[in-house]
């Protein structure tokens, strides 16, 4: 894409898709780079052929690998998301904040609407739909508790030892724990890949792809292996993002569907949905970005924003309405603490929940960085980080605000505990459920869910396909249907080979390598950003 105005180009001999090869397969056309196409895909067939061979061996494995993982690296993911917060923040009121995308001239492609709806259906849809009332309810029963018993042990797990026998304490305390997993953090993280994957394609002129943000540090080196496994690593951790997420997506539709049709439950039901709805995936894959995710992330935004403000209205008004305000203090209050990555008494928290959720946030990135920096053409550094950081938090608060306080009021207030004694993927009907015109609202759910696991599973596959083909963005259409296809069934292979466990397994394990990728990356986008001309 030609910049508008000054810019300051990288002076390279690479071509755009000059080490891919095409392939014609009867009247189907490929047009891949032949190194990390070819390693990818076949250890992603691999994983899946082994997984389905070998179901019940491979449960335990996914088990310890989660375990060990987040119980001796926590330290290790806090502290790099605590580094991509502070790098953000820093380059949004440095000078460099003036540096536009795509060129002093630029302007913006998509309007703030779009843009959002955009962003936000792909980048957290299903999960906000899964955690926005387990997650409450979670911590809310461990701070309230105190101790609970795991494995016939009694156990202090309690964000920061608890608030025993207080509610109102117990709620502030849990909400600003949920919160602190849904705001800056997150967004951080994918703010930072976005940023350099935008500034080294629309203002370098190189591939829209992760190995690009690299030539700072590598140069020329950068075409060669050096590239081709941080781009492998980057499809490897945003497939097994996806299919963390796909596989939450899954469970909860699967719940919703025997709440209100009696569907039975179990993994032949979740296998069926990934099934179904990866199906649909593939005709918004046909469609493309504008057609296909643009107007589905707007639906989905329609349907989100009347379920929420339905909660709102017939919810318990007054505390949602309070508690937003409120849990923004609670969150800033106890964000040292929560943030801290040393010294911890609340391992649960920090290592079971902080240290998965960071892990995930960073297997995504280069699914969602890569889907912001194509939409964010034209906008400013200091505008793209404010918009990516701050507004899409604050989001994430008012929806776990709505959710978790209503679960929090009918268990405190009006003793209604069905909620938090139901299996989590269930926890949202639960709460419905004790609303006004339940079935309505719980279908509208299910929808929402469907569809987020439609965009999450489309424009993943459009970011795959990306990397996998050198960076050209205009690459065949059965490309994409591909990657769409084995995200489906790798969601399918972590479903029976371990359910929930294996999916956040396969998340943590891809995420370790790639945050090393990730933090290599912020030394890079400063070099490039201080090489930029900045927009008057």
């Amino acid at each position: 894409m030609i910049p508008d105005g000054a810019v300051n180009p990288i002076d390279t001999d690479y071509q755009i898709g000059q080490d891919n090869i095409l392939v014609n397969v009867g009247p189907l056309g490929l047009d891949i780079h032949n190194r990390v196409f070819a390693i990818s895909s076949l250890l992603v067939v691999a994983f899946v052929i082994l997984t389905l061979m070998f179901q019940t061996q491979v449960e335990p494995v996914f088990s310890g690998m989660r375990n060990w993982l987040t119980s001796n690296l926590d330290w290790f993911f806090l502290s790099a998301g605590n580094f991509f917060v502070v790098v953000c923040l820093a380059l949004a009121v440095s000078p460099l904040g003036k540096v536009r995308l795509g060129g002093t001239e630029a302007t913006p492609d998509y309007s703030y609407l779009g843009w959002f709806s955009m962003l936000f259906a792909a980048g957290m849809g299903i999960g906000l739909m899964f955690f926005g009332v387990s997650e409450p309810l979670s911590h809310f029963g461990t701070a309230f508790g105190g101790t609970v018993m795991e494995n016939g042990v009694r156990t202090d797990w309690a964000p920061l030892g608890g608030a025993v026998g207080d509610a109102e304490a117990a709620a502030r305390l849990g909400m600003a724990a949920t919160i602190f997993h849904w705001a800056l953090h997150p967004w951080a993280i994918y703010a930072i890949l976005a940023l350099g994957l935008a500034l080294f394609s629309f203002n370098k002129g190189l591939p829209l792809t992760i190995r690009s943000v690299f030539y700072p540090l590598l140069g020329e080196r950068v075409w060669g292996w050096p590239g081709h496994i941080i781009d492998i690593l980057a499809v490897l951790a945003t497939l097994f993002g996806l299919a963390t997420s796909l596989g939450y997506g899954a469970a909860q539709a699967s719940s919703g569907l025997n709440y209100l049709f009696d569907v039975p439950l179990g993994a032949t039901t979740q296998v069926l949905l990934v099934i179904g709805i990866t199906a649909i995936a593939l005709f918004s894959v046909v469609a493309g970005l504008d057609a296909g995710v643009k107007r589905l992330s707007e639906i989905n935004m329609a349907l989100a924003l009347l379920l929420m403000l339905f909660v709102i209205f017939v919810g318990p008004t007054l505390n949602i309405v309070t508690g937003f305000f409120s849990n923004v203090g609670a969150y800033f209050e106890y964000l040292p603490a929560l943030s801290n990555p040393f010294g911890r008494e609340d391992a649960n928290y920090s290592q079971g929940w902080t240290a998965f959720y960071w892990a995930w946030w960073i297997s995504w990135s280069p699914f969602v960085g890569m889907f912001i920096a194509r939409v964010s053409r034209g906008r400013t550094v200091r505008e793209f980080i404010v918009s990516v950081l701050i507004v899409p938090s604050l989001a994430c608060v008012l929806w776990m605000t709505v959710f978790g306080e209503t679960a929090i009021n009918q268990l405190v207030r009006d003793g209604y505990d069905a909620a938090s004694k139901a299996e989590l993927p269930l926890q949202l009907f639960s709460m419905l459920d004790a609303l006004p015109l339940a079935q309505i609202t719980s279908f509208i759910a299910i929808v929402l869910v469907v569809v987020f696991f439609v965009t999450s599973s489309d424009s993943g596959s459009l970011v795959i396909d990306i990397i996998a083909a050198g960076g050209k963005v205009d690459a065949p259409v059965p490309q994409r249907v591909f990657w769409a296809v084995f995200e489906g069934l790798v969601a399918i292979a972590l479903i029976l080979g371990g359910g929930l466990v294996a999916l956040q397994a396969m998340a943590v394990s891809t995420g370790l390598p790639f945050t090393l990728v990730l933090l290599a990356s912020t030394l890079a986008i400063v070099k490039g950003l201080l090489s930029e001309p900045r927009a008057s």
